[in-house]
């Protein structure tokens, strides 16, 4: 357990063992009751603070590795998500990386758009160079 939570707190996801009737009453106050079915035995809760899909990209491998951690449910964004969602969840690249991507994405029809405009006044500097050339030739 410590290991996991050095690995979650890296990543700056809380991880706490629940009392399962001050998590029911926590999440019912929140609106969330539709979790009340997992909170049976003992349970932890992962709360992701800077990445919401933080959780499960550390949780899944660690699970897959230790037999004793099993995932049950997740709950992002009011939607409850199955093992299956969260292990899908843990495939997605980090929120860095698809800002990158997007800003990326975003960027690349303005760069086609510059270079277009370049290589038009490049053209029309090429010319006015080439007629003044010539001038300068007739002239000497």
């Amino acid at each position: 357990m410590t290991d996991l939570r050095a690995r979650l707190r890296k990543e700056q996801v809380e991880f706490k063992v629940v009392k399962n009737r001050l998590a029911k009453i926590a999440l019912r106050e929140a609106g969330l009751d539709s979790m009340d079915e997992f909170l049976k035995g003992m349970k932890a809760v992962a709360l992701g603070m800077a990445d919401p899909v933080a959780p499960a990209k550390v949780l899944v491998p660690y699970a897959k590795d230790n037999e004793k951690l099993k995932i049950v449910a997740g709950l992002m964004d009011n939607q409850r998500l199955s093992p299956a969602q969260i292990a899908e969840l843990s495939n997605l690249p980090s929120r860095d990386v698809l800002l990158g991507r997007m800003v990326g994405s975003l960027m690349s029809p303005i760069q086609r758009f510059a270079f277009v405009l370049h290589q038009s006044m490049a053209k029309v500097v090429y010319a006015l160079d080439a007629v003044a050339r010539k001038k300068a030739e007739q002239a000497s």
